[in-house]
């Protein structure tokens, strides 16, 4: 396939069943030339069979050298080196697009060429009731203020100090928008997409798709689904995404920018 619209890329780590769902919501999808880019991160090669049984050329397996041992951003950096489309889409292992939300997110970024990167609405899934209505509240209240974000800026201060509205498996960037901030940071443990994405929205600028473009999956074991709120990798990772913006705009710029996140935004 000579024209590729969107790269999908999906990290994946002994998730094989999982992993099966979320290829097969890709290749569903309508209007748009895909590639899957399957990248394992597994010592022995685990997810080789699963991708293989597939059997659609639209789907590549890449079995990363060794482990990046829990860091998500180096197999995704990986994965991109290997797109060839337009747009890239990094797709977590356990969650499904929607029927057309490449169509519509690609569409979107085409009608607004400046804009770096798109994010929509996440429709949390799951069979643990407690957890998956937790989800449920804190999406649709990121829906609520995703909708009157004004600007990348904003976007970004939210990003940096309050609660993030978006996640990775619901975010398209623009190829040369991705490249041209570096992409992922390895040296954040967790919270990268929300590095990423902000950084790309602010160097650029972003659109908001007010409609769901992916199913989360809630209560499986992740990384992120893991993660307690005070965990020492969470606020390691903060500490990094806000010391960068303080050592790139200064420290006036920081504090201001934190002042009205923290103190003005709701």
């Amino acid at each position: 396939m000579d024209h590729i619209d969107i790269s999908v890329i999906i990290p994946t780590l002994h998730r094989e069943e999982q992993l099966l769902e979320a290829i097969g919501s890709v290749l569903r999808q309508g209007g748009v030339a895909l590639e899957i880019i399957v990248v394992d991160d597994s010592a022995e090669g685990s997810a080789r069979n699963a991708v293989a049984s597939v059997g659609d050329p639209r789907v590549q397996y890449i079995q990363r050298p060794e482990p990046s041992r829990g860091l998500p951003a180096l197999v995704r950096n990986d994965g991109a080196k290997f797109a060839r489309g337009r747009y890239l889409y990094f797709l977590d292992d356990d969650d499904l697009l929607e029927s057309d939300t490449l169509a519509v997110m690609s569409k979107a970024l085409d009608a607004a060429p400046a804009a770096g990167m798109a994010f929509g609405a996440v429709e949390p899934f799951g069979n643990d009731e407690a957890d998956l209505r937790h989800n449920q509240i804190y999406f649709s209240e990121a829906r609520r203020i995703a909708r009157r974000v004004r600007s990348a800026v904003e976007l970004r201060a939210r990003l940096m100090f309050r609660a993030s509205i978006l996640v990775n498996s619901a975010c398209m960037a623009r190829r040369t928008a991705f490249f041209l901030v570096g992409g992922y940071d390895s040296d954040i443990p967790v919270c990268e997409d929300t590095d990423l994405y902000g950084r790309i929205a602010h160097a650029t600028d972003y659109v908001y798709i007010d409609r769901t473009v992916v199913r989360y999956r809630t209560g499986a074991p992740s990384l992120m689904h893991n993660l307690a709120k005070k965990d020492e990798k969470l606020h390691l990772s903060y500490r990094r995404i806000q010391g960068k913006y303080r050592l790139a705009k200064g420290m006036l710029k920081f504090l201001a920018l934190k002042i009205w996140a923290k103190a003005i935004l709701r």
